[in-house]
């Protein structure tokens, strides 16, 4: 799921994956890992870096939505 949202937001944005990888400075092979679900509990030092890049709280990031 939080995957999911991140992809989402970061569309929403107008983001790619590169440009938001450069800007929370974690890798896009770790981005990519999120946003599809791979890696399935990351560092809440990555969730914080990309909830700031893409300028939403830690909490409505990683809200579950029915």
């Amino acid at each position: 799921m939080l995957g999911k949202n991140i992809k989402e937001l970061r569309q929403k944005r107008k983001l790619s994956q590169e440009k938001l990888a450069r800007l929370t400075n974690i890798s896009l092979n770790t981005l990519t890992k999120i946003e599809s679900g791979f890696t399935k509990r990351p560092s809440i030092q990555t969730v914080h870096k990309i909830a700031k890049a893409l300028d939403i709280s830690l909490d409505k990031l990683v809200e579950i939505k029915g």
